[in-house]
Order: C-alpha cells, then sequence, then structure tokens
C-alpha cells in the first residue's frame, strides 16, 4: 500500500510534499490521465493509496478565458473522476482550491461558508470542481483553498521579481489587489496532514498577515539585498489595476479566514514576511 499519490508531478506544490514525504508517489500527465476513468483505475489499483492529493489544477488564469473546455476538463471534470475513484475505494482525498471562487468585493476575509460567485473563467471552473468533490464524497475529502503560492522551485511571483530587479531600471507593481502570500512548503503541509489523519471539509490555508503586490514586491526587493540575491535596489512603484489591463478579472481583495484551519491543523500558520525569508534563504 502506497501512504500518499499525488497527482499534478511538475508543480510548486507536489514538489514540496515530495520533499517532506519521499515516499510518497507523485504522478505527471506522463504517468496518469486524469481524465480517463480507465486511465485513472489503471495506475492508481497497483499503487493502492492510502490517500491523494490532487495538486493539478489547470492554472492559467487568463488563457482560461478563451480556453474554456480545457479548464473545465482538467479543474471539474477531472476532479470529479478522481472523487469517483476515491469513493469508490474508499481512500481520502485532498482537492487543493483557489481564492478566485469569491467575488473579491467582501472586503473582509472570506469564511469557508461565504457565497461562491467567481468573476472569471478560471475560479468557475475551481468552483465547479469544489461542488464535483462535495456531491460526491463529502465525508471523505478535504477541499484547501489557498491563495499567491510561490515556491523556491518553478515559476512563480517572487522569482518573476528577482529576475525583473536585476533586468529592469523600475518596476511599478499593482497595489490595489489585496490577499496573503502562501510558501508552497506550508500549504504541503497542510495538504499531507489533512491527507493523513482525514480532516474532511472545506478549509482555507493561506500565510497570516495581508498585504498588495506591491507591498510583496517591496518585501522581495528587501530580502533579496539582505540575502545577497541582489546587488542594488530599484525604484517599485504602485500602480492600479487599470494599468495592467488582463483578459481575466482578479479579486480585489481575496483575505482568507483561516479560524477553522487555525483549530483543526497542529501545522503552524506563520507570518507571510517570514516564510518569505525562509524560502528566500533556500535560493541563497
Amino acid at each position: 500500500m502506497t501512504p500518499l499519490v499525488v497527482i499534478g508531478k511538475s508543480g510548486q506544490l507536489a514538489w514540496e510534499i515530495a520533499r517532506l514525504i519521499p515516499d510518497a508517489v507523485c504522478l505527471g500527465r506522463d504517468d496518469i490521465d486524469i481524465t480517463s476513468d480507465s486511465s485513472i483505475s489503471d495506475t492508481l489499483e497497483p499503487l493502492a493509496p492510502g490517500a491523494i492529493i490532487n495538486a493539478s489544477a489547470y492554472t492559467a488564469v487568463d488563457n482560461a478565458e478563451t480556453d474554456e473546455a480545457n479548464a473545465y476538463l482538467l479543474n471539474q471534470t477531472a476532479v470529479a473522476k478522481l472523487a469517483q475513484y476515491c469513493k469508490d475505494q474508499q481512500v481520502f482525498f485532498v482537492h487543493v482550491s483557489t481564492d478566485y471562487v469569491f467575488n473579491g468585493e467582501k472586503g473582509a476575509p472570506y469564511t469557508v461558508d461565504d457565497l461562491i460567485e467567481p468573476q472569471g473563467m478560471y475560479g468557475k471552473t475551481k468552483a465547479a470542481g469544489e461542488a464535483e468533490v462535495i456531491g460526491i464524497l463529502p465525508e471523505k475529502s478535504a477541499i484547501i483553498r489557498t491563495s499567491w503560492v510561490y515556491s523556491s522551485h518553478g515559476n512563480n511571483f517572487v522569482k518573476t521579481m528577482l529576475r525583473l530587479m536585476v533586468d529592469k531600471p523600475q518596476l511599478g507593481v499593482i497595489d490595489d489587489q489585496i490577499g496573503s502570500p502562501t510558501w508552497a512548503k506550508g500549504l504541503a503541509q497542510a495538504c499531507i496532514e489533512a491527507a493523513t489523519g482525514q480532516l474532511a471539509g472545506v478549509f482555507h490555508w493561506s500565510d497570516e498577515g495581508v498585504c498588495s503586490w506591491y507591498d510583496f514586491a517591496l518585501a522581495i526587493q528587501q530580502f533579496g539585498i539582505d540575502k545577497g540575491l541582489l546587488d542594488s535596489r530599484i525604484p517599485i512603484n504602485p500602480i492600479p489595476s487599470s494599468a495592467y489591463p488582463t483578459p481575466a478579472t482578479r479579486p480585489h481583495y481575496s483575505v482568507l479566514d483561516k479560524t477553522l484551519s487555525r483549530s483543526s491543523y497542529k501545522t503552524p500558520l506563520i507570518h507571510w514576511r517570514k516564510q518569505l525569508c525562509a524560502m528566500m534563504n533556500e535560493l541563497k
């Protein structure tokens, strides 16, 4: 029996889970076709997983606006098939979701019970996936919503900012979108705890504290200089979302209320600045 199977081998979250649980089996698109019932059963049955963490998703937020069919295929259809397999085999299922299921207009942290009202196609497909999990196996699943995920592995805002701070004379960064960054390592620990402890329900997980993308960029620059990842400081200017139009609408405010996670998980919630500092020590 395999204690843990992770769907989505190449992403930040799966990479962090594999570092924490070396005997976890991480499956990528070359290993399993999660849009195919037969591929799911043929691949998973020999492994006999104790729990499955779904860390795969269609995450190209802007592309989803015009690539609706593929976004739904990965974020709803595949999720439903994985959930059904878990129900049939009595396997606990952890599914990772997003702050984009909310409309971003509340102005206070979103609780797990707040109205689901996604604004863009990415959020709509992720909300549809959540609904499948809840409909198929509510008693043996955890949905963990997160936001602004980054890691020392893969592509993300932190590594992009560090690169641009070397290449550009100055930067403009959006200051009217408010949320909470999440180091994928902490999220991985929460997913593992949910899987091994069979913590069923809908949970929110991001690092503690609140910031704008502009605040986040300033901190990245400061820590980058402190840790020798950057040689010099460049001007970083706050800009409104209207100055950087994108195909998909981003939530203006997507802070997640983590009250339930604080009472349910042993994994500690840590402030985003402390987590960013730890991640950048890894980059160093």
